[in-house]
């Protein structure tokens, strides 16, 4: 079974249609961050049309990080039960059914439903992902991750560009509810082109909640959840932050788009640096480095460079959530364990990552200074930085023996 499951990711990887898989992956990824992004630029207008507290505010991008975190193990268990393609089918529906009901949201309520049940399409979405593409791409880890990671936050950089636009033009309901429409089309084109046949992803000969005894699974989802929480942060509230300071909405849009862009160089750019050594550590450091000079930016002189502190973090932020999702994989060899490793790590940390943008919303309720909230974010990088050293390829098998 074991031999024909891996002939089987050679051939796909070997074949003529590896481009179009290539092309599956990466349209996937575009779409699972626009209907986040896409919130921060209008947030003032919404919040004025609708009476949302700062709490509640951030729960249109807590809610799906949570769900993020929680329906992981669903999403496994679905793609075992039912395979890849009716599963990721069912996500993008669910997705597209999310960012569709944003045209009648008039409320809190209806808008942190909606952003949920995007949210839980996501979720499932991104559970599968780097299973499926160290299957389909087994000699390739680092390249379909670098893709499918910069189509994701490039994704949420036209997310965040275009609502403003959309806003100024259509209304905010507009310019909320638009992605379902990517989100259909590439619903067709995965019903049309992705392959039949295959293994499930994440059918795993062992299921999620092995994990949970094991010390590295929840180093590695800390690890991840920690530092890639700089992001959700600065997706809920960069965009705040710069108005308080006299930017308009368009230009607070464009900045959290710059921030995006950079990100999709960083997300490709980083896992290639590090493709030609099994030691990711020295591209993790970078990483952390380039967020640690973005938020002590932000915390200290914000208003000095902010286009260059944005690049800055952006570059840090992509590159860490490709990297930390490849060291992921490094850990198991067969794809299938290493996808159910990988959707643990993804379940606890987006729980983890959940929590910023909620903090932060407590804390400016609370009267606290947004100085206050990137100083902490400053604090957790240092903290990921001292954890990055227990992830020496050496210890991947080690770490794995009880599992």
């Amino acid at each position: 079974m074991k031999s024909g499951a891996t002939h089987l990711s050679r051939s796909v990887a070997a074949s003529p249609g590896a481009l179009v898989l290539l092309v599956l992956v990466v349209l996937v990824g575009l779409n699972l961050r626009p209907f986040l992004t896409s919130v921060g630029p209008v947030l003032d207008i919404v919040r004025n049309d609708t009476g949302l507290g700062f709490r509640a505010a951030a729960m249109l991008t807590t809610l799906p990080f949570v769900l993020m975190g929680v329906v992981a193990g669903v999403g496994v268990g679905l793609a075992r039960r039912f395979g890849e393609k009716p599963a990721l089918a069912a996500a993008l529906l669910l997705l597209a059914a999310g960012c569709t009901s944003r045209l009648w949201a008039g409320d809190s309520a209806s808008l942190i439903t909606g952003a949920g049940v995007a949210g839980a399409g996501v979720a499932l979405i991104q559970a599968l992902m780097p299973g499926l593409a160290k299957r389909w791409f087994p000699d390739r880890v680092p390249l379909a991750m670098g893709l499918y990671s910069a189509a994701l936050v490039g994704g949420g950089a036209f997310g965040a560009v275009a609502s403003p636009w959309l806003a100024a033009h259509g209304g905010w309901h507009l310019a909320l509810a638009v992605w379902a429409v990517p989100a259909l089309g590439t619903l067709a084109l995965w019903l049309a082109r992705a392959p039949h046949g295959a293994a499930p992803v994440g059918a795993a000969r062992i299921p999620i909640t092995r994990f949970f005894g094991n010390l590295r699974a929840w180093q590695l989802a800390a690890f991840f959840g920690l530092a890639n929480s700089g992001y959700s942060s600065l997706v809920a509230w960069l965009p705040s932050f710069y108005r308080q300071m006299g930017m308009s909405p368009q230009a607070c849009g464009n900045l959290l788009a710059w921030m995006a862009i950079f990100q999709a160089a960083g997300a490709l750019a980083m896992p290639m640096l590090a493709r030609r050594t099994v030691d990711r550590r020295g591209a993790l450091w970078l990483t952390l480095a380039l967020q640690a000079a973005g938020f002590a930016g932000f915390a200290a002189l914000p208003a000095l460079a902010p286009w260059s502190l944005v690049a800055c973090s952006g570059v840090g932020l992509g590159g860490f959530f490709s990297l930390s999702l490849i060291v992921t994989l490094d850990h198991l060899p067969d794809a299938q364990r290493a996808g159910a490793l990988a959707a643990f790590v993804q379940g606890v940390g987006f729980l983890i990552v959940a929590t910023g943008p909620w903090l932060i919303g407590w804390l400016r309720d609370a009267g606290g200074s947004f100085a206050t909230a990137w100083s902490i974010h400053l604090a957790v990088i240092v903290a990921m930085a001292a954890l990055t050293a227990a992830f020496s390829p050496a210890s991947y098998g080690r770490s794995m023996e009880r599992v």
